[in-house]
């Protein structure tokens, strides 16, 4: 098995050394006053996007494993993806079980590493990063390659594709993954938080348990819904009238407001809708870019697929066939729920705390 190691505060870059082998304990090169400790060993490669990649690691001391998120910091649009991560993941006073636990953000250039503090105004590079994305163009200067790691909890799972199509439909195992994601987004919306990129890729699954438990992941377009006058008027903020401009999302799941470019949390509630649909009734298309098979509703246009949000924003009052496949079982209260969470009107959708009260009592009821 291969491994690398992540230096810690202080140390030196490792990253261009060659791998080592074993078990992932090595040895440490001695440096001018000071002995190189490094925090992480990567284990194995387990993602990769245009994003950054994605590393299974584990905690030299404890042995614990996590996952590492390598994002380079040479493209404006990277730096504003991870600060997103970042502002969201951070601005979360405690931990919810659905929604992926972040333990911490290092950033690494020049060979030196530290630690990355939210809103940290003494750290020049911190606000060049910042900069950098409200600018969009590259501040830091040239010939300093850096990165960012994002260190959280190993989900040994997959995602909710991978889980749900590799086996057998199971009634009480959607049940419950309904109530852990209703539940994982009245947290987020609670904490003024809108994901903006609800899709089954960005829910991973973790089995230390023995229990499937849902984590809601990836929050490089999240948005934290702020007002001016501090965290004390914060407290008040109402996410679904807090007003978002970016058109941004995946299509299959975008409502139909997104496709507008006007938009508020209830967002997130359509692609909610979207995702457990087709969880249900297993309903999937295949990706145009990766060739993978992804759960996802549509609506069919002759020979053409079309995502149900581009659908309803060209006709509103078009009705969606709730369950889809003849042989498939819903109760009443579980369609209706869905249907009214792919409200073309967002003012007709139920918020994530309504969702969430509406959510326990079909499933109770069924």
């Amino acid at each position: 098995m291969e491994t690398r190691e992540l230096p810690r505060e202080g140390a030196a870059d490792c990253e261009e050394r060659p791998a080592l082998s074993g078990t992932g304990t090595g040895h440490s090169p001695r440096l001018p006053g000071l002995l190189w400790e490094p925090k992480y060993s990567l284990v194995q490669e387990v993602g990769r996007g245009s994003y950054g990649v994605v590393y299974e690691a584990v905690v030299r001391k404890s042995g614990a494993r996590v996952a590492i998120k390598k994002i380079r910091c040479d493209a404006p649009e990277n730096v504003e993806l991870a600060l997103s991560e970042f502002w969201a993941l951070t601005s979360l006073k405690r931990q919810h079980e659905n929604v992926i636990q972040f333990e911490e953000c290092v950033l690494q250039r020049n060979g030196m590493a530290q630690k990355m503090s939210h809103g940290n105004k003494r750290s020049e590079f911190y606000l060049r990063l910042v900069e950098t994305s409200l600018k969009g163009e590259r501040i830091l200067g040239a010939g300093e390659p850096c990165y960012l790691w994002f260190v959280m909890e190993f989900c040994n799972g997959g995602d909710l594709n991978q889980y749900v199509l590799s086996r057998r439909p199971d009634s009480a195992v959607n049940t419950s993954f309904m109530l852990q994601l209703t539940s994982a987004i009245a947290f987020l919306h609670k904490n003024h938080i809108v994901h903006r990129d609800l899709k089954p890729d960005n829910i991973l699954i973790s089995e230390k348990s023995g229990v499937p438990i849902l984590k809601v992941a990836d929050f490089g377009l999240s948005k934290v819904c702020v007002v001016g006058g501090g965290a004390a008027t914060n407290k008040n903020v109402n996410v679904n009238k807090c007003w978002l401009s970016s058109a941004c999302g995946s299509d299959f799941y975008m409502a139909p407001e997104v496709w507008e470019g006007h938009y508020t949390a209830k967002a997130d509630i359509f692609a909610l809708g979207i995702i457990i649909w087709a969880m249900i009734e297993r309903i999937t298309f295949i990706d145009a870019e990766t060739k993978k098979e992804l759960l996802g509703t549509y609506v069919r246009q002759g020979s053409e697929i079309v995502p149900v949000g581009e659908a309803l924003l060209e006709n509103p009052k078009m009705e969606l066939h709730i369950p889809q496949k003849r042989r498939t079982f819903m109760s009443e209260g579980i369609r209706q729920l869905i249907k009214d969470m792919l409200a073309a009107n967002p003012q007709d959708r139920p918020d994530a705390f309504e969702l969430e009260t509406r959510m326990d009592q079909v499933t109770c009821a069924a």
